[in-house]
C-alpha cells in the first residue's frame, strides 16, 4: 500500500481543515487506517483510526468532539475532517495503513504516507 496525505495549510483558530489519504494497492479496503501527528520537538501522536469497513473509530482524547475520521473504500481515500482548531493542533499529520484490526500506536502500522503540514495560527 502507498499512501500519499494532503490537504494540510494554514488557517485560524477556531477554523476547519480537511486531510484526505490517497492509497494505492488492492488491500486498502481490507486495511485499517489511522492518522497521527508531530509537532516540532515532539514525538508523533496517535489522532485518530478506522477500521477497514469504517464502521469502528476512535479517536485521541485531545481531539474528541473536533476532529472526525472517515473513508470511502470506493475511492481508496481516507479523511480527517478538522474542525475548532487550534494552535495546538498545527503538526505534521500522517496518515498510516495496517492489516488486521485498528490499532492506536505508531509501531503497529506498516505503510506511511509522506506527511502534509498543518499550520493553525493564534
Amino acid at each position: 500500500v502507498q499512501l500519499q496525505a494532503y490537504g494540510g495549510g494554514l488557517v485560524q483558530a477556531g477554523g476547519s481543515l480537511r486531510l484526505s489519504c490517497a492509497a494505492s494497492g488492492r488491500t486498502f479496503s481490507t486495511s485499517a487506517m489511522g492518522w497521527f501527528r508531530q509537532a516540532p520537538g515532539k514525538e508523533r501522536e496517535f489522532v485518530a483510526a478506522i477500521n477497514w469497513s469504517g464502521g469502528s473509530t476512535y479517536n485521541a482524547d485531545s481531539v474528541k468532539g473536533r476532529f472526525t475520521i472517515s473513508r470511502d473504500n470506493a475511492k481508496n481515500t481516507v479523511y480527517l475532517q478538522m474542525n475548532s482548531l487550534k494552535p495546538d493542533d498545527t503538526a505534521v499529520y500522517y496518515c498510516a495503513a495496517r492489516g488486521g484490526g485498528v490499532a492506536t500506536t505508531s509501531p503497529e502500522y506498516d505503510y506511511w504516507g509522506q506527511g502534509t503540514l498543518v499550520t493553525v495560527s493564534s
